[in-house]
């Protein structure tokens, strides 16, 4: 189970078909939305603000969300932020990426299918249009997306959810072994290694 706080009498709300890392921590006014993925190390802080995950949604290792008392940060359907990026009182809009180890702050908006590059830092109050790239510190738009970029994109995603599924049923503590078997089975992504879950299926 991850580490989940009750702060000031306000409980995170996990959907049953979320998976939350074990080494990930939730603090308070946090909602998790059905098929979200949050990675190991993510800290999900409502302590001040309100943090919202929509469907789908995942939140890579290492990432910080939070916001500014009375704020909400919200990634709504199909958000994808990569890994150690940090959002803090922002909207993410439908089916957009926040690249590793960026920066979106209060007020910032990142449209739909919109992209921010890795190590960008998108200041208070910019917006991204849709399908549009932001890149730079600070970002400025850079150009339009092409639709192929926005396809792997979301097979990037949909790679995302079905890792949520299969991590709720096959992740588990381990011990190393000491010598590499024979035949050593390789983690498999072919479309049939992500089988569905059983509704409300979460242990």
């Amino acid at each position: 189970m991850a580490n989940i706080y009750e702060f000031d009498g306000v409980i995170p709300v996990i959907d049953s078909t979320a998976f939350v890392h074990p080494e990930a921590v939730v603090i308070g006014d946090v909602i998790i939305g059905p098929g979200c993925y949050i990675g190991p190390f993510a800290s999900l802080r409502g302590d001040f603000g309100r943090i919202i995950l929509q469907k789908g949604v995942n939140i890579q290792d290492s990432c910080t969300l939070h916001a500014i008392p009375g704020e909400t940060t919200l990634v709504e359907t199909d958000g994808h932020v990569g890994h150690g990026a940090i959002l803090h009182g922002c909207v993410v809009k439908r089916g957009a990426l926040i690249g590793m180890n960026s920066v979106v702050i209060d007020g910032a908006i990142v449209h739909d299918y919109a992209f921010v590059s890795a190590c960008a830092f998108v200041k208070a109050g910019f917006e991204v249009p849709p399908r549009h790239l932001a890149a730079g510190n600070p970002a400025e738009i850079v150009r339009k997306l092409s639709e192929k970029e926005i396809l792997r994109k979301e097979k990037g995603t949909r790679l995302y959810q079905r890792l949520a599924q299969r991590s709720i049923y096959s992740l588990k503590p381990a011990q190393p072994m000491t010598q590499i078997e024979e035949n050593r089975k390789a983690v498999s992504w072919e479309e049939d290694a992500a089988t569905p879950l059983p509704e409300n299926n979460r242990e």
